[in-house]
């Protein structure tokens, strides 16, 4: 009989903290308890109110733990936020003998990830894209091939640790012990993309409250990731100064009367808003809202155009087109929009994987969904690579945290 192992995923976001518990048995995920609480001490996905967003914590783990009628004491978390960068990078070891072994994969790793940061700064994760076996490129698996020179080529994240310090600080108060830190975009692309995306080439962007994540995907990896510090918060603050009403109001009027599409529509097409330090209410035409709306998603895809074009991402090369997710991803008429400003076919990413969902199976759980399945198979492959994870050598596609985040988690606990 296979074993079981919970594990619990939490995403701490500009407009919500979700937590989710799964448990894992053999190759199967199952989503056993799930809740997402309003998250006040958060900005552009980096925490400035600690107690606040402890108290978030709290409250979603405890409904979580309710529904999965299980106790949690520890939790993968996920970091993202503006600080996050991403660059690429290769290591070069002459081969000890003629057959690439276990001792050769971590030298050439350690070879790649030798670069020079700031010292505010520490690898989150370190990504193999590839290795190269004397002139032979795009190995995966070198492993007992045979040659002089081995070669990696990597995609290395780095992030603040500052901000890793904070996430474990509020996690620690919250009762909960950091099992691992995981970049969200890795962790959202697990829960919404397919393996032939993946393949093929894609683009996952995940629009939360204050962020949009953005990874590039090619030939099973990813090759590119970055943060823009702009998301539905934006959207709704827009409409409430736009049509002078409370942003309480403003995010209801997104939700249930917005869309991003710009569409004619007739005079009679109105709704009430309510206006600012007044009690009252005016009628405002819903075309009205449909400008707002539309000026900002559509601004919005072009800073993710921009930033693709900038770091050498061809669209053309992106056959599987964009992959929309997180929140903001249900808003009506934003992948008409998307299509529109990017030329490619975009699709909005639900959890996939998993089984007895149920109300998670929505964009804006992905991230936390990713980081159970993301855990889960990782955890799954270092199980079963043993002397290979025990040389400190990736069975999966990433290879963990940095020093000085590993040292503070000793501290921390």
């Amino acid at each position: 009989m296979a074993r079981k192992k919970t594990i619990a995923g939490i995403d701490i976001g500009t407009c919500k903290i979700s937590a989710v518990v799964g448990e894992v048995t053999g190759d199967e995920v199952h989503i056993t308890g799930y809740d997402s609480q309003p998250s006040y001490g958060v900005k552009k996905g980096s925490i400035i109110n600690m107690d606040s967003t402890v108290d978030s914590i709290k409250r979603a783990i405890k409904k979580a733990q309710q529904m999965a009628r299980t106790d949690i004491s520890s939790a993968v978390v996920g970091i993202s936020g503006s600080h996050i960068r991403g660059m690429s990078n290769s290591g070069v070891v002459p081969l000890s003998s003629r057959e690439v072994r276990r001792s050769d994969l971590a030298a050439v790793l350690d070879a790649a990830k030798a670069v020079v940061i700031p010292t505010d700064r520490e690898v989150v994760q370190i990504v193999p894209q590839e290795f190269v076996v004397d002139n032979q490129a795009g190995i995966k698996k070198p492993l007992g091939m045979s040659g002089v020179r081995l070669e990696s080529r990597v995609y290395i994240i780095t992030g603040t640790v500052a901000t890793a310090q904070n996430v474990v600080q509020c996690l620690n108060r919250s009762g909960l012990k950091v099992q691992d830190i995981i970049l969200q975009h890795l962790a959202a692309a697990e829960a919404v993309l397919t393996p032939d995306e993946r393949e093929l080439g894609c683009a996952l962007v995940d629009i939360g409250g204050g962020t949009t994540d953005i990874a590039v995907f090619s030939r099973g990896v990813v090759r590119f990731c970055s943060v823009l510090p702009i998301g539905g918060n934006h959207i709704t603050s827009d409409i409430a100064i736009g049509l002078r009403t409370p942003l309480a109001e403003a995010e209801e009027l997104k939700c249930d009367s917005g869309t991003a599409v710009m569409v004619k529509m007739r005079q009679s097409d109105t709704m009430e808003v309510v206006s600012i330090g007044e009690h009252g209410s005016r009628t405002v035409s819903k075309e009205t809202l449909c400008r707002i709306i539309n000026a900002r998603v559509e601004e919005t895809f072009q800073l993710v155009k921009k930033e693709l074009v900038q770091a050498g991402c061809h669209l053309d090369s992106l056959s599987s087109g964009i992959v929309l997710t997180g929140g903001t991803a249900m808003l009506s008429g934003i992948c008409q929009v998307a299509q529109q400003v990017l030329g490619v076919p975009v699709r909005v990413g639900y959890p996939r994987g998993v089984s007895e969902l149920g109300d998670v199976h929505h964009p804006r759980y992905a991230g936390a969904v990713g980081l159970v399945c993301f855990t889960a198979r990782e955890h799954g492959s270092i199980k079963s690579a043993g002397k290979n994870a025990a040389a400190g050598v990736p069975g999966s596609s990433c290879w963990g945290i940095g020093g000085k985040m590993k040292q503070w988690f000793v501290e921390a606990f």
